[in-house]
């Protein structure tokens, strides 16, 4: 990036032609996030109304333009590394993110598990052990208070508040349990991601003819501490909820469906509180990740 130029574009911030503005945000937008703390330094100096606005119509242009740029490429190559897909994400909400912080939160967190677990416990004694160390030790809860909000969805937030929605909740015990060779897979259940454990000793996941899991335990509630249920409560959470009952909602989501959820809440979170421009971004986000099916 090319420092002098960079000033430069910045100083024509002012130019009332729409054009030339719009030209001069297409340019700022093909660096990237790169740009975006001269802008910010520019929009805190700025005393122009008119200018500080645009510099954040730019930098909100840039942070959409990079996240889809990266969760495309993401879905292409690396979708296996669901923490990489949720750190896209959560830089919609926070341009500067720590993603060593949030690394270090999740291998604390996760050695904490490891030094209280071992391979001759059982599938439920290994449970019961994440869940003291994450809903005990560490305090995290699902947050009932504030249930809708989309800082319920961005994983940075929910390790610093230690509270979440299913989903978030869910990624983070998925996470632990990925590092620890646990073999827990998310649901993608309608209105409540929940987890699943599959049996120690199969190596794969395997299906019925039906299309059902053959070999998965039990279920597990991130969101209520980690309760585990079986798959007749499932039927009858369906039930419940007039939902017809397919093979889905019983077995292992890929990470592409997590975040493609993650990204759903968010736009139910946003359209709660009127904010049509992260709306419309988001639902950007979701057109593009839905090629990849």
């Amino acid at each position: 990036m090319n420092t002098q130029e960079v000033n430069a574009l910045i100083q024509l911030l002012d130019d009332p032609d729409e054009l030339i503005y719009n030209q001069i945000k297409g340019k700022f937008i093909s660096y990237g996030f790169e740009v975006i703390p001269h802008l910010e330094a520019a929009r805190d100096d700025s005393f122009d109304e008119i200018i500080q606005n645009r510099i954040e119509n730019i930098i909100n242009s840039i942070q959409i333009e990079t996240t889809a740029k990266e969760l495309t490429q993401w879905a292409k190559e690396e979708e296996y590394d669901l923490l990489k897909g949720m750190m896209i994400i959560s830089r919609l909400d926070k341009i500067h993110l720590d993603e060593d912080k949030i690394k270090a939160q999740l291998k604390e967190i996760t050695q904490d598990v490891w030094l209280e677990i071992n391979d001759n416990l059982t599938a439920l004694e290994k449970i019961k052990i994440i869940n003291h160390v994450l809903y005990t030790v560490h305090g995290f809860r699902g947050n009932t208070e504030n249930y809708h909000s989309p800082e319920n969805s961005y994983i940075h937030a929910v390790l610093n508040e230690r509270t979440g929605n299913p989903i978030s909740l869910s990624i983070i015990y998925l996470l632990i349990c990925n590092e620890l060779n646990i073999p827990v897979f998310g649901i993608d259940l309608p209105l409540h991601f929940i987890l699943g454990y599959n049996d120690d000793s199969a190596s794969i996941v395997s299906y019925n003819e039906k299309g059902l899991p053959e070999n998965m335990l039990f279920y597990i509630n991130a969101f209520s501490n980690g309760i585990i249920f079986s798959k007749e409560d499932i039927d009858k959470f369906l039930s419940d909820q007039n939902i017809e009952p397919t093979s889905r909602y019983y077995k292992p989501c890929t990470n592409l469906d997590i975040v493609k959820r993650v990204i759903r809440n968010l736009i139910a979170s946003y359209e709660r509180r009127n904010k049509n421009n992260q709306v419309e971004n988001l639902k950007r986000l979701l057109k593009e990740m839905n090629v990849f099916l």
